[in-house]
């Protein structure tokens, strides 16, 4: 199972992550853009080369994300609105795979399921200075969809504390 590290750079003009894998070495590299409407962020390898990009629909009904790869819409990532006690995530993809994240009520933890399969883990490390994530996702699944799922679930928790 691959496990990745995903820490929310502590100075950056937009909200910027850096993804390493296990061994400590950098894989991804997630640049969000500083002074748009909307949280806008490009999820790319450390060529450089854009694997993802993730825009946040501004007229929409609770928090949603769109992300695209090549040009086209992979997922939409959606806040539910009525959980109690616990924060809940929808990723709708297309066809019948969607995968859905829960968590604890201030979603420092919080798990991806399809269906009643786990495929994803995350836990949030609470003594470091910036939002610092550990990800573990399951051998078959699409890594670089899962840890943009990640960073749309921490840009939901930003807007919750703000």
């Amino acid at each position: 199972m691959p496990r990745y590290q995903m820490r929310q750079k502590w100075l950056s003009w937009g909200d910027d992550y850096t993804v390493a894998d296990e061994a400590g070495q950098p894989r991804y590299f997630i640049d969000g853009r500083g002074f748009s409407f909307g949280s806008k962020l490009a999820f790319q390898d450390m060529q450089g080369k854009e694997l993802a990009f993730i825009a946040q629909k501004l007229l929409a009904w609770g928090p949603t994300y769109e992300i695209y790869r090549g040009g086209e819409l992979a997922a939409v990532v959606k806040k539910s609105l009525f959980t109690l006690f616990r924060a809940e995530f929808t990723v709708d993809v297309p066809g019948p795979d969607d995968l859905v994240a829960q968590g604890n009520f201030w979603d420092y933890e919080y798990q991806f399921t399809r269906g009643s399969r786990s495929v994803a883990n995350v836990s949030k490390a609470f003594f470091s200075l910036t939002d610092t994530y550990g990800i573990e996702c399951a051998d078959e699944e699409d890594d670089v969809l899962i840890l943009a799922a990640a960073v749309v679930i921490d840009q939901c928790s930003h807007e919750r504390r703000d």
